[in-house]
């Protein structure tokens, strides 16, 4: 039920935002207005027509957006996101080196006190 409800609310976010963008700017802000041509629809009728579709474009996307908060409401219960997680997570421990080794590297004995000449 979820899954129809999350697609018909996603079908009509894409048709509002159709619908708006169809809409004539009344403002004239972008500096572009429509012919005043004739046809089967005027201005004035085609302009009431998309503002009462998109009233009901904007009322079914509330009642979706509404009903999908209901059901993932319904769906939580009483517990908690913690409680899903489980055990807190610890971090991982540090791998323990044997006793009596040593982790630094070896020293020569037989290494020269002073670095060696470059002969030029």
């Amino acid at each position: 039920m979820e899954n129809v409800i999350l697609t018909i609310h996603l079908i009509l976010a894409l048709l509002l935002i159709g619908v708006v963008l169809m809409q004539r700017s009344e403002g004239g802000g972008l500096g572009m207005g429509g012919g005043g041509g004739g046809g089967v629809m005027s201005g004035r009728s085609a302009a009431n027509a998309l503002t009462k579709l998109t009233w009901a474009f904007a009322v079914a996307f509330i009642c979706t957006s509404i009903a999908l908060t209901v059901i993932a409401a319904s769906d939580a219960g009483s517990s908690s996101v913690i409680d899903q997680i489980g055990a807190p997570a610890r971090a991982p421990e540090a791998p323990v080196a044997p006793a009596g080794t040593d982790l630094l590297p070896p020293v020569p004995t037989d290494a020269p006190l002073t670095p060696p000449r470059a002969d030029n």
